[in-house]
Formats: structure tokens, C-alpha cells, sequence
């Protein structure tokens, strides 16, 4: 077909049609829209007036028989995109959404009045929390306020270096999420590491109702702030990276369990992040397994855990570094307390999500991101092996393949990935039976219906790690109770003297507990001074 090259190139109302027939495609063939070319070439030639005699027309340009796209098409698409993404509203915001309507002078000003009833306007730590109220901010906000305003160099923050900081940070920050990390991360990072957790922890141990039994105990401050931080960062960091972003802020339930601590006062009720009953929990048991004392546990310390329930083999994987941070362990062949209380709830706790990657990172011995039926095989190898010590029989390993795979239902045959198990709910069944034989015959034993129940379950229940670690208080208590009776030399009153009321019973438990860390401190503080 023969048209006029100028017609192509400098014609708009040709462009625009060209650009409309070109839209949403890569490229643009000529044989493709000969008819429409044609139609519009032959509207254009009968609306354009006659030329002058004696001017000549332009050389008439030949399109290739070859399917090549026009040169101009892919330069007039790009026009069009390129305006239609400047009338894209802008949708990422990762400071927070601004909120138009916000008054930030009249809540300055509201700050300014509350530093005037303060003697000299300086506000030290514990005057703090009444300049959070007013910011609109949770109580246990007022630590990382008082050290972005420089609080920690003075001992006080003046109305001056409060208002500033305040102005700097509503204008940059726009949500809750957004702020809290602008307070707590060092200068010119975006993102909160453990130790950026420490002054808030401790203003939460010092101040907090539910911890004051712990002002006995001062020494024992740091082993609760090491569990907290462990915790926040197994349930926010989703990225297993070491570093909260805003962005898992926001998805997570911190910031509100946060503030629900102005409002409750004991502190167990709220079992995320928290709660004593839990730190106590974690700790005796790393206690128990720590022969020597000194903060590290090694590959057969770990493997005594819950009368030897673990395979050998998951426990030289988790000594392996595949689930552990830093190469103490690698190296050295120990395991801190922080990287125990990651084990403990992901053992307590197959159905979490961080516990199912916790495992599957375990599993995976190549680390392929799939579990291959070479790699369950090798797991329950020693599972059978166990299993004939006891003189029970194992199920042949075709056999226990086949019911894994009903079990878990992979998209891929022959190959089970970490999404495979996050949806089937059951990976605790599956875990355990590659890994952890006591709890295996547990799953197998139970009425099958029993199961199907439980997952189909969606209501309120509380968690795996929830119900093991109330029941492990319940029984620590009772042993410690038991035990300080019969030091007293009234064991024989204490079988028969009437059951104490629940508030007292706490109140009992809180004493003991704090007690029995307090002489257990006494000891791992004469290890490190040796």
C-alpha cells in the first residue's frame, strides 16, 4: 500500500489514530490495519484543499512487504504513556498517607501549654508520659521521645528541643507506624534492630505495674528485655532480615499491644510480646538444659529437651546455621538464649507462620525451597530407627509418603513447598512426623475427626504456645510453691490448708517466681564475674 510519508510523520489527526489502533500492543504491523489506513487515507486526500499548479508533490514512500512495525508507531505510543502517567495520583506512600485536614500548630501549641506546667519546662523521663498523652501518643511512647528529643545526654528535655523535634517529625511522618520507628531508630536509619528496643523495654520494666515485684531483682531486667525483643521479632520481622521496616509495623499488632499496657495492669493478660508468665516459661527451661550456667547451650543440651522428643538429625540443622543469627553458633557449636526462644515456640507452635518457615528452613538440607522426597526420607530415617528401639513397628517410608501427600496436597507432585504447607493448616502433623517422635504418636493415636475439627476451628482459640505456656506455669508454680513449703517445714500444712484465692495464688506464684530468678541470677552473675 503506498502512502504519503509525510502524512505518517507530521500529520496529528494520522498519529492520533495510529497511536488509538497501537494502544495496549507492542507493536504495530501494516498489513494488520491496511483497511483502516486506507479508509482514513482516502478521508484525508478528499478533505484536503487543491494545490497550487506547479508545486510538486513529494516522493511517494513504498512500505516493505516484510512485517516490520511503522518507526513512528512505537515513538507516538510512547508520547501517549508518557501523558497518561502524569495523570496517575500518586498511591505510595511509605511515611504514611499526609492527612490534609491535621492541625500540627494547634497540637504544638497544646504542647507548648503542658511544658508550662512543668517547673523550669523541662521534662524529665517520668514527666514524659504526660507529654505522650498530649502528642495523641500511648503512654510507653514517652522513653523513645525523651531520647529523640536528647532527654538521654541532659536528663531532661526542654520545651524548646521537644517542639522541634515534634514539628520535624509531624511534618516527615504521618502515621503511627512511621513515627515510632523515626523515635526509636538510630540517626538515618529506617528500620528498627534489636538493641534499638532496650530503652523502651526498660522504661516498660521500671515503670509498669504488672513488674514491680522485678525491682528485687535488677540483675534479672535483662533476660526479660532479651525475650521481649526475641518475640517482637519472631511475630513483626516476616522478612527474617534483623531489621523492622514501617511496613511489618503496620501489618503487625505491636504498636497495639503496645498501648494496651497504659491500660492493663497485669501484665499476663496480655500474652503477646509481654507477658511474665511466658518469659518465665522460656527461661526455666533454658535454665534446665544450661548445665554449666553460662547463657549457651550446646547440640546434646538441646537435644535433652522434652525427654529427647527431637531427632538428632533437625538438631544438628538447627546448629547449622540455617535458623540461627551470627556464627557463634557455627563455630562454636552454642546456642544463645535468644536464638532458644525462637526454638522453644516454634516447637511449642508448628500451626505459626514463622514456626512453619522455621521448620521448612530446617528441612530444606539442599536449600532449594522445596522439601523433595529424598529430604523427608532422610528425616525419617531416624524416626523408624527410634521407633524399632521401642519395638514398634514403622510404617514403611512409600506408605507414610502417601499420607504426607494426601496430608499436604502440593501443587507440584513430587515436590512440597513452603506455600503448600502454610495452606494446608496441618503442618504441624507433618513436622512432627519427620522430626519429633513422642508428638507423632501423640497425632497418631488421636480420632482423626478430633483433628479435622480443630482446623476447621476459625474461632478465638488461643494459641498452641498460649496453652503450653500456661500449663507449664501452672506447674513450675506448683513446684516452686511445693518446694519453698517444704523448706519452711510446713509441707505437712500445706497438703491440707484450704486452696487460696486466685489473686492470691498469683500473688504466691509472682513472689516465688521472682525469687527463684533472683537466686538463679546470683548465679550467673558469679559465672561471669569468674
Amino acid at each position: 500500500m503506498m502512502i504519503k510519508e509525510t502524512s505518517l510523520r507530521r500529520d496529528p489527526d494520522l498519529r492520533g489514530e495510529l497511536a488509538f489502533l497501537a494502544r495496549g500492543c507492542d507493536f504495530v504491523l501494516p498489513s494488520r490495519f491496511k483497511k483502516r489506513l486506507k479508509s482514513f487515507q482516502q478521508t484525508q486526500i478528499q478533505n484536503k484543499p487543491e494545490k497550487k499548479p506547479g508545486t510538486p508533490l513529494p516522493p511517494p514512500a513504498t512500505f516493505p512487504s516484510s512485517p516490520r512495525p511503522l518507526s513512528p508507531v512505537p515513538h507516538v505510543n510512547n508520547v501517549v504513556n508518557a501523558a497518561l502517567s502524569i495523570n496517575i495520583p500518586r498511591f505510595y506512600f511509605p511515611e504514611g498517607l499526609p492527612d490534609a485536614c491535621s492541625n500540627h500548630e494547634q497540637t504544638l501549641s497544646r504542647i507548648e501549654s503542658a511544658f508550662m506546667e512543668i517547673e523550669d519546662q523541662k521534662a524529665d523521663i517520668f514527666e514524659m508520659g504526660k507529654i505522650a498523652k498530649v502528642c495523641g501518643c500511648p503512654l510507653y511512647w514517652k522513653a523513645p521521645m525523651f531520647r529523640a528529643a536528647g532527654g538521654e545526654r541532659t536528663g531532661f528535655v526542654s520545651a524548646q528541643s521537644f517542639i522541634a523535634m515534634w514539628r520535624k517529625l509531624l511534618n516527615n511522618h504521618h502515621d503511627d507506624a512511621s513515627k515510632f520507628i523515626c523515635l526509636l531508630a538510630r540517626p538515618g536509619c529506617s528500620s528498627l534492630e534489636q538493641d534499638d528496643f532496650i530503652p523502651l523495654l526498660q522504661d516498660v520494666v521500671d515503670t509498669h505495674p504488672g513488674l514491680t515485684f522485678l525491682k528485687d531483682a535488677p540483675e534479672f531486667h535483662s533476660r526479660y528485655i532479651t525475650t521481649v525483643i526475641q518475640r517482637i521479632f519472631y511475630t513483626v520481622n516476616r522478612s527474617w532480615s534483623g531489621k523492622i521496616t514501617s511496613t511489618e509495623i503496620r501489618k503487625s499488632n505491636f504498636l497495639q499491644t503496645l498501648a494496651l499496657l497504659e491500660e492493663e495492669e497485669d501484665i499476663n493478660q496480655i500474652t503477646d510480646y509481654f507477658s511474665y508468665e511466658h518469659f518465665y516459661v522460656i527461661y526455666c527451661k533454658f535454665w534446665e538444659l544450661d548445665s554449666d550456667h553460662d547463657l549457651y547451650i550446646s547440640q546434646a543440651d538441646l537435644s535433652r529437651y522434652n525427654d529427647q522428643a527431637s531427632s538428632n538429625r533437625i538438631i544438628e540443622r538447627i546448629f547449622s546455621g540455617a535458623v540461627t543469627r551470627g556464627k557463634t553458633v557455627q563455630k562454636e557449636g552454642r546456642m544463645s538464649y535468644a536464638d532458644f526462644v525462637w526454638f522453644l515456640i516454634s516447637e511449642e507452635d508448628k500451626r505459626n507462620p514463622t514456626s512453619i518457615e522455621y521448620w521448612f528452613r530446617c528441612m530444606d538440607v539442599d536449600g532449594d525451597g522445596v522439601l523433595s522426597m529424598y529430604e523427608l526420607e532422610y528425616f525419617y530415617e531416624e524416626q523408624c530407627e527410634r521407633m524399632e528401639a521401642m519395638g514398634i513397628e514403622p510404617l514403611p517410608f512409600h506408605d507414610l509418603l502417601c499420607q504426607m501427600l494426601d496430608l499436604v496436597k502440593p501443587a507440584s507432585d513430587g515436590k512440597i513447598t513452603l506455600r503448600d504447607l502454610k495452606r494446608c493448616r496441618m503442618a504441624h502433623i507433618f513436622y512432627d512426623t519427620f522430626f519429633n517422635l513422642e508428638k507423632y504418636l501423640d497425632h497418631e493415636q488421636r480420632d482423626p475427626f478430633a483433628v479435622q475439627k480443630d482446623v476447621e476451628n476459625d474461632g478465638p482459640e488461643p494459641s498452641d504456645w498460649d496453652r503450653f505456656a500456661a500449663e507449664e506455669y501452672e506447674t513450675l508454680v506448683a513446684e516452686e510453691s511445693a518446694q519453698a513449703q517444704f523448706q519452711e517445714g510446713s509441707f505437712e500444712d500445706y497438703e491440707t490448708e484450704d486452696p487460696a484465692s486466685p489473686p492470691e495464688i498469683g500473688n504466691k506464684g509472682n513472689k516465688i517466681v521472682a525469687s527463684s530468678l533472683s537466686e538463679k541470677c546470683g548465679k550467673l552473675q558469679s559465672v561471669d564475674e569468674e
